[in-house]
């Protein structure tokens, strides 16, 4: 593959329908992250969802849910980092490996940090809540995968658009089902982290590629001026 169409981790088909996702997503985390702050109860949206004095999912469901809370855990996020990582090292695509480490690394790390700054708590003061990072975790994974698999297909704007919304609603909702039936968090903790993941990943695909393209400039100019 050669040139940036090849190469780009966004595609410059889905720049601008992203650029506006990212935003809407951001108002709405933003929104989410100031109604609940502080609060230690679930709220009224969340009550429309669940029954908070409901006890947790029973088996056979419960299985189900707590393989899929795996995957988010550090042993489950670790093999699939390095499974999707060693896929993309097998097809060359150095760029897209970098990417999908940067994503899922701020898309978690931000998350986290949006836990204490926000401060809403479930079941006790030390388990903060905003917003659900095995949500972002997962969505973003899925938000990565889709985003590389469009570069690859050459799907147009709608096409790969839809592609990568329906990744990140299918991971969203498996992890964000998990999570509520565990008693982990709360309805709207889970909108959170799907939205965290849809401002970050793409943000991060745009950063990769324009820092990319710069090296790739230099590199190309410094050999144009070295004496033959």
């Amino acid at each position: 593959m050669t040139g940036r169409a090849a190469t780009a981790v966004l595609p410059a088909a889905l720049r601008a329908w992203f650029g506006l996702i990212a935003a809407l997503a951001a108002l709405g985390a933003g929104a989410l992250g100031v109604l609940y702050a502080g609060h230690s109860e679930p709220g009224t949206a969340d009550r429309w969802v669940i029954d908070p004095t409901a006890d947790s999912v029973r088996q056979p469901w419960r299985s189900v849910a707590l393989a899929t809370d795996f995957l988010g855990e550090p042993a489950g996020s670790a093999i699939l980092i390095l499974a999707a990582v060693a896929g993309c090292l097998l097809l060359r695509w150095r760029r897209a490996a970098v990417f999908l480490v940067a994503g899922v690394g701020i898309t978690v790390v931000t998350a986290t940090l949006l836990k204490s700054l926000v401060g809403r708590t479930i079941h006790g003061d030390d388990n903060l809540s905003y917003p659900s990072g095995h949500t972002a975790f997962l969505t973003a994974l899925a938000v990565v995968v889709a985003l590389l698999a469009v570069g690859r297909t050459g799907l147009g704007s709608l096409a790969g658009t839809l592609l990568v919304l329906a990744a990140a609603l299918v991971a969203g909702s498996a992890m964000g089902w998990a999570q509520v039936a565990l008693g982990a968090h709360y309805p709207t903790d889970v909108l959170g982290g799907w939205c965290t993941a849809l401002v970050l990943v793409p943000a991060t695909a745009w950063f990769v590629d324009r820092t990319a393209d710069r090296l790739a400039r230099r590199t190309a100019d410094a050999g144009r001026r070295q004496p033959r």
